[in-house]
């Protein structure tokens, strides 16, 4: 089940914060189903294979997402860590996570939802402890609230994909410089 989940920010539990879209404007939820859930942790590459979720698992899910959204804005912005946000990746973190398994054909990671969200808890932990926090970013797109990890030489990315943002971006920016610049007709 593709559900053209968008992967750019350079991190899975930066990539599971994204998935509340422009959060300043029209938001846009991408976990309304446990399917949906399941399906961002199979394409994200956190689990091979997911159990079937309730909606229980999505609400946790959505809790453990802004807790993580909280916390990387807080990290970036070079602000406090509130205790609320802590607490909540942190219980996320405590519990199982997936655990890999060796099959005759490679690795495998079967997972329950709980198991699967305890891994991006502790993704999170460990990329807002790490040293890739000095190279998050909010891209530069107004509507677009995604963080990435701007590993560009000199760290002059802008935008958190060309896809998504940079192409939009770079149009708008040509519609514009056209639409004001003088016509050959008016010289």
């Amino acid at each position: 089940m593709n559900l053209d989940h968008v992967f750019v920010c350079g991190n899975p539990a930066l990539d599971f914060a994204a998935t509340l879209r422009a959060r300043r404007s029209v938001r846009f939820e991408m976990f309304v189903t446990p399917e949906r859930l399941g399906a961002w942790y199979e394409e994200s590459g956190v689990v091979d294979a997911i159990t079937p979720g309730a909606d229980g698992d999505v609400e946790q899910a959505k809790a453990v997402r802004e807790a993580v959204y909280e916390l990387v804005t807080a990290r970036r912005l070079g602000q406090e860590f509130g205790e609320d946000a802590l607490a909540v990746v942190n219980d996320a973190a405590r519990k199982p996570a997936a655990v890999p398994q060796l099959t005759r054909t490679g690795r495998r990671t079967v997972a329950t939802p709980e198991h699967a969200l305890s891994t991006v808890a502790r993704l999170a932990v460990e990329l807002l402890s790490g040293p890739d926090v000095p190279l998050m970013k909010e891209c530069g797109n107004p509507e677009c609230t995604r963080v990435y990890i701007d590993r560009s030489r000199g760290m002059r990315r802008q935008w958190c994909g060309m896809d998504s943002c940079g192409n939009k971006i770079k149009a708008a920016a040509y519609r514009a410089r056209r639409k004001s610049a003088p016509t050959a007709s008016a010289r």
